[in-house]
């Protein structure tokens, strides 16, 4: 009688399919790597399925990615109406108001009130994106969908939910951003050819957030802790001179809004759009990148630790 091969059942975030293993990929002798991707889940070892996991690099995070994307495609309102509430702000106030202000100072130079407001509404926009993305929607997932309890069931790993999230975070940040872009395009609110590194930076403050935001969910217990999450980004979008220069603050107030992540945001896409550059910028880079670095890693080490005791 002659003997069946092994079936593999494969598993992913996208789909669950069966082919068949060589008998001679599992054997008692030392495993090649390409027979290592090869072996069924539930005949490895501990080592050789750590060893597996480690060999599937970053595809795991693509595979959320697009597990998201096939969610929204059926609910695509929900990913749209993100981009109507800058829009609406700079309509009401930057238009609006704005015929009222008139111009304003702004590093020595008088700037329309509309151009001054346009720059800090799209980092809002960007920060609020990756807010909402990187909290409730991760918070619903890791508590009542189970769904990463499925993903590390893969062989993915913790480091690739984190990235695959914030990954995602940033898709919807980018679509929003472009879009807000092309509306201050259309009303004259770019003065500079600094503004096409914009949408990057845009990215770059939805990776702090989002960074951010995941690790901070990981600690949260229940959705009354989401009025922390508002307490502090409430006051961010307010007084993060969004509406207002940083000089009409007193003093102490000013050196506070100078270290929020913000208000880091709001300076360096404010600097891009107005074309006032210079070196002081780069600190605004590094704030928002390490921001976002250290919120993946806590995000990561938390959501092992949550889902692997």
């Amino acid at each position: 009688m002659s003997e069946q091969p092994v079936s593999e059942r494969s598993v992913s975030a996208g789909s669950v399919s069966e082919r068949p293993v060589p008998e001679e990929s599992v054997s008692a002798g030392p495993v090649s790597g390409r027979a290592l991707r090869q072996l069924p889940l539930r005949i490895l070892p501990a080592p050789l399925l750590l060893a597996r996991r480690g060999s599937l690099g970053g595809r795991g995070s693509a595979h959320l990615i697009e597990r998201h994307a096939r969610v929204y495609r059926r609910t695509w309102l929900v990913l749209a109406s993100g981009f109507f509430e800058p829009l609406f702000y700079l309509l009401s106030i930057g238009i609006g108001i704005g015929a009222l202000v008139g111009k304003l100072t702004f590093a020595g130079h008088p700037v329309g009130y509309t151009s001054f407001v346009a720059p800090a509404l799209l980092a809002t926009s960007a920060m609020n994106g990756a807010i909402f993305d990187s909290t409730f929607n991760i918070f619903f997932r890791l508590k009542y969908a189970k769904l990463y309890d499925a993903a590390l069931a893969t062989p993915m790993r913790t480091g690739d939910v984190a990235l695959g999230e914030v990954g995602w975070a940033l898709i919807r940040g980018g679509l929003y951003a472009c879009a807000f872009m092309v509306i201050m395009l259309a009303l004259g609110l770019v003065h500079s050819i600094w503004a096409v590194l914009a949408i990057p930076v845009a990215l770059l403050i939805g990776f702090a957030f989002a960074g951010a935001g995941m690790a901070a969910t990981t600690f949260i217990r229940s959705w009354q802790d989401f009025e922390y999450v508002t307490l502090a980004t409430l006051p961010m979008f307010l007084f993060s001179a969004t509406f207002y220069p940083l000089g009409v603050y007193p003093r102490p107030i000013q050196l506070i809004v100078d270290c929020t992540p913000l208000y880091q945001g709001i300076a360096l896409l404010r600097g891009l759009t107005l074309g006032y550059v210079g070196p002081g910028l780069l600190w605004h880079v590094l704030y928002l990148t390490v921001m976002g670095a250290g919120g993946l890693a806590v995000a990561g080490r938390r959501i092992g630790r949550l889902l692997l005791r």
